[in-house]
């Protein structure tokens, strides 16, 4: 079979201008190589990222697969209404598809259900045999990472990698680790990561784990291994443990790491606690980032705004504490309750949900009610804090601030000046 596998667009109507931005910001996805990875040699896949190429719909396919997050279901729903038009059979999956898989349905001859990895082979057995089922249901397979996926070879900046998948963690508003997808935490050989690392043509890479703080043991021997590669990285950890493992900042200094991305999530410590996440306590975040610069290395915060305890204030006290820890770069989240999630499900049950237009389910729209802010208020406050800490002057400070090395200063850099043109396009 001919099998088309696409990614649909974060933004299929972008100007040039924000077409531009998403290349230059914007990771490149592994679930279709991955994918592709797992496909008999007698088929020919053919993968198209839609941010980054445009998909042609006269290619005389035999199937077509697409991946879909919240955001991009509508326009996945749109491509693969074309396709089936067309006479084309399409298979949806991904987190959305996952999480209202009837919805899916609507748009497709069949929806996968968690990960594709445990069932692909039986999609085309069934595609090959013109029996496809309407769903097929993958339960978390341990077996599923030992796989590595196919080179991408479009433009990126940045490259990834997956040496685990899933999260512990169970937050309230979390899309992973609600999800068959994400709910469950595996580990890839360490072997195999390393040639996976080694194959990579750029010298800095991103680790796209949820999180290389779940399995101290397992990350420590990656990073001895890592050590002789003389890459460059960046990854994702739980403040608790960076909080309280030297061994683990050290290693991870030597192995190449430049930055450690967090979620602070936010100020308020009840919030935490509403949210369920165990692994954050506000009052350990100064010393966090103390200690990974202490280690040479930046630390990057994601925090969220639009939680029930969050009043007009929060943006000033947010705004206040950055400067107080002397953090070095943020990431900045309006809440959004994702189908499937603890939080869809509740506001969903209280009425609160604004709307169920997906496509403003990306990070940047109100879609639920505060119980005490309005989205006016929130995007404003955003808009404030966005104004204030990514101003020229203080990113020049961040930049030149603290003692990093070249390798660290230039990616740190490069962070704070794509998140001010990203964060002024999306909430401007």
């Amino acid at each position: 079979m001919k099998i088309l596998l696409i990614m649909p667009s974060i933004k299929p109507r972008a100007s040039l201008y924000e077409r531009l931005i998403m290349k230059l910001t914007m990771w490149s996805s592994l679930t279709l190589q991955q994918i592709a990875a797992l496909t008999d040699d007698k088929h020919e896949v053919v993968i198209v990222d839609e941010n980054h190429e445009k998909i042609k719909y006269d290619g005389n396919y035999d199937l077509v697969a697409i991946s879909a997050f919240t955001s991009t279901a509508p326009r996945a729903y749109e491509i693969a209404d074309e396709f089936r038009q067309r006479g084309v059979k399409v298979v949806l999956g991904g987190y959305h598809p996952t999480a209202l898989p009837m919805e899916a349905k609507q748009h497709a001859d069949a929806v996968v259900i968690g990960e594709a990895e445990g069932v692909w082979q039986q999609v085309l057995k069934d595609a090959e045999n013109n029996k496809l089922k309407a769903f097929y249901k993958s339960e978390p397979v341990d077996g599923i990472l030992i796989i590595s996926p196919i080179k991408n070879n479009n433009f990126s900046l940045v490259e990834g990698v997956e040496a685990t998948r899933g999260c512990i963690y169970k937050c309230n508003f979390c899309a992973i680790s609600n999800s068959p997808i994400g709910c469950k935490f595996r580990k890839k050989p360490i072997e195999r990561v390393i040639k996976e690392i080694e194959s990579l043509k750029c010298k800095g890479f991103v680790f796209y784990d949820s999180s290389l703080t779940l399995d101290v043991n397992y990350t420590k021997e990656l990073f001895r291994r890592l050590r002789a590669l003389n890459k460059k990285f960046a990854c994702f950890g739980n403040a608790n443990i960076l909080a309280k493992d030297d061994e683990l900042l050290k290693l991870s200094y030597e192995a190449g790491c430049v930055a450690w991305a967090v979620g602070f999530e936010t100020v308020l410590q009840n919030t935490i606690e509403d949210i369920g996440k165990k692994s954050n306590r506000v009052e350990e975040y100064a010393g966090v980032i103390r200690k990974v610069n202490d280690y040479g290395m930046a630390l990057i915060a994601s925090f969220v705004f639009g939680f029930d305890n969050d009043t007009k204030d929060v943006f000033d006290v947010t705004l206040d504490m950055l400067y107080k820890w002397n953090i070095d770069s943020i990431g900045i989240n309006i809440l959004t309750p994702y189908p499937g999630t603890p939080l869809f499900n509740q506001l969903d049950k209280e009425n609160r949900i604004l709307t169920k237009d997906w496509s403003k389910y990306d990070l940047y729209h109100v879609v639920h009610k505060p119980k005490k802010l309005t989205p006016d208020e929130i995007y404003d406050g955003i808009n404030k804090l966005i104004k204030n800490f990514f101003s020229f002057s203080n990113i020049a400070k961040k930049i030149l601030g603290k003692k990093f090395d070249l390798v660290t200063r230039a990616s740190l850099s490069y962070h704070l000046i794509t998140s001010r043109i990203v964060y002024k396009s999306c909430f401007g």
